[in-house]
């Protein structure tokens, strides 16, 4: 039931520093029903043929050749800066026409606005058009995009993240009326006009089509795995408590680690990781005997839920986790105040080279997968964008051109210019460079840069002076657990959620989090799987067997 997250930015300096359809809106006749809840679509499930008919052809675009070359959905890895940079983008891509208006979620200060910030200025110049970006805070983005979209009153670009968009009753409704059809601009070999944008992966474009026809730019993950559990190393070595290798040990570090008198709790969020370490597949496995089982079918999710609710009723859990849908885990992580908590592995850079200007010592590391009982641990993940990014309907051929002009200038690849400036800013005012040339940003750099232009990219890991080991150690854990990553049934298929399916997600989130907190007994999970299925559950298992029977699986 939770949002896949793989790799949730390049680099949390600047993405991650680090969406519903509310009011009924009529266009053209056809009422966008979304959280409301209403009873609506029954979903529809392109096949994957048909996907791949209307995709981008893919033309990789390298300037240089990576030290650590990707393998499959883990991206290339550069242990150091180039001295020589190249210009990606020779035409201007702007025409000096309006500003563009563009949102995007945000999780962090909230950056000065055009006009005030010499980061915008320096890229809008090099556009030729301004972009006028409204930042809104990540954690309350579903609620922006609700009024948003019920107003009828879209900006000219929308990044939304992909599990806000699964949340969303009859999405592809709010897609067909609000949002431009970008396929004849993309479609086969059209794309070679936007050379980036055609270098982005296929399995990420493939997650970008409703009804049939493209509707969106993705922001590819940059590794597939949706989360881990990071610990503080640092406050381990010196405790001299050693990494665990099954539940039971997980339970005893806790307990040794945890001690409310000085302000330290084992743990944040870690249920999603726990769930893993117990084998639970994310939503869909096939059962032997034909069909899928729902994982709160399945035993290994009650295992994963009695043991994560005993850390709770033991206080192993954090208070301000334990009363809030969204504590800030990171600033308790930072502070020393929990030394383990599940997040996306694209919180690690930035936050590691944030906290280590602090405290030299600070040493942020992913937890060794394990399994329960002898068995073997499963990894969520996939190649599904972590956003999407749409184009405002009826701006007119020309100007959709102009901003595919712009994403394509935003997607330039490392090694261009126009990476450096994207993702660093102006050298000498939001950067310095390390003795080895790496860029390390600037308190201006880390006030003004705020993920305005990374509506895409094609995903690389980079070493940066503030964080030296990081890539061989990303990339490393990545390469060491890939061979664990749960199969996607649904590969290549762009399926649009039931209504019912879709509404059903976060009620019952919050039953299950109610077990988690013990304000219900574990047992009540027999009480919520039967809900689930009957509200929305079994509607859901009957689209998704279709959808795989429909493509000979």
């Amino acid at each position: 039931m939770k949002p896949s997250l793989p790799g949730v930015s390049t680099d949390r300096r600047t993405l991650l520093r680090l969406a519903g359809l509310g009011a009924a809106a009529t266009m053209g006749g056809a009422t966008l029903a979304g959280c409301s809840k209403e009873a609506g679509s029954k979903g529809s499930a392109t096949q994957a043929d048909a996907v791949r008919a209307v995709l981008p052809n893919h033309k990789p675009a390298e300037v240089l050749k990576p030290d650590i070359p990707g393998e499959g959905p883990i991206p290339d890895g550069y242990l150091s800066y180039p001295k020589d940079l190249v210009d990606a983008v020779t035409e201007q891509p702007g025409k000096g026409g309006a500003a563009i208006r563009t949102m995007s979620p945000w999780w962090g200060p909230t950056p000065p606005t055009l006009g005030s910030n010499s980061y915008l200025a320096a890229i809008n110049t090099k556009l030729g058009v301004e972009i006028n970006p409204s930042l809104q805070d990540g954690t309350t983005f579903a609620d922006k995009l609700n009024a948003m979209l019920g107003a009828r009153d879209v900006p000219d670009l929308l990044m939304a993240p992909n599990w806000e968009v699964d949340k969303v009753a009859r999405f592809s409704d709010a897609v067909k009326a609000l949002f431009e059809d970008l396929t004849d601009h993309l479609k086969g070999d059209a794309a070679a006009k936007y050379p980036y944008l055609s270098a982005l992966p296929t399995g990420s474009w493939e997650y970008s089509v409703w009804g049939g026809r493209l509707a969106a730019v993705p922001y590819p993950t940059d590794g597939p795995f949706a989360w881990a559990l990071f610990h503080r190393k640092d406050l381990f070595d010196k405790a001299g408590l050693a990494a665990p290798t099954s539940p039971e040990e997980l339970y005893e570090l806790a307990k040794k680690a945890t001690d409310p008198a000085k302000g330290v709790w084992a743990f944040g969020t870690v249920f999603d990781m726990v769930q893993q370490f117990y084998g639970c597949q994310q939503t869909w496995r096939k059962k032997p005997g034909g069909g899928l089982e729902h994982k709160f079918e399945n035993p290994a999710y009650k295992a994963a839920l009695e043991f994560t609710a005993k850390l709770f009723k033991e206080g192993l859990v954090h208070p301000d986790t334990v009363a809030s849908k969204g504590a800030d885990e990171k600033q308790l992580f930072k502070a020393g105040k929990i030394l383990m908590f599940q997040d996306g592995l694209g919180a690690w850079q930035g936050l590691q080279g944030e906290q280590s200007k602090v405290l030299p010592s600070f040493n942020m590391q992913p937890l060794p997968v394990f399994g329960a009982a002898g068995a073997q641990p499963v990894i969520w993940g996939s190649e599904k964008p972590i956003f999407f990014t749409f184009v405002k309907k009826g701006l007119g051929a020309d100007r959709v051109d102009e901003i595919l002009r712009v994403l394509n200038w935003c997607a330039a690849p490392f090694g261009s210019r126009e990476f450096e400036l994207r993702e660093y800013g102006v050298e000498g005012k939001h950067f310095t460079r390390a003795a080895d040339g790496s860029p390390v940003p600037t308190e201006l750099g880390r006030k003004e840069l705020g993920g305005q232009y990374n509506f895409c990219r094609v995903a690389v890991k980079v070493k940066s002076g503030d964080t030296p080991d990081y890539v061989q150690q990303y990339l490393d854990y990545l390469k060491k657990n890939v061979a664990l990553l749960e199969k996607d049934l649904f590969a290549g298929i762009k399926l649009e959620l039931p209504a019912n399916w879709s509404k059903i997600i976060q009620p019952t989130d919050d039953k299950i989090r109610d077990i988690l907190r013990g304000r219900r007994p574990v047992s009540d999970l027999d009480q919520v799987t039967k809900e689930f299925m009957a509200s929305g559950g079994e509607e859901g298992r009957a689209f998704h067997e279709k959808a795989l029977a429909d493509n000979g699986r």
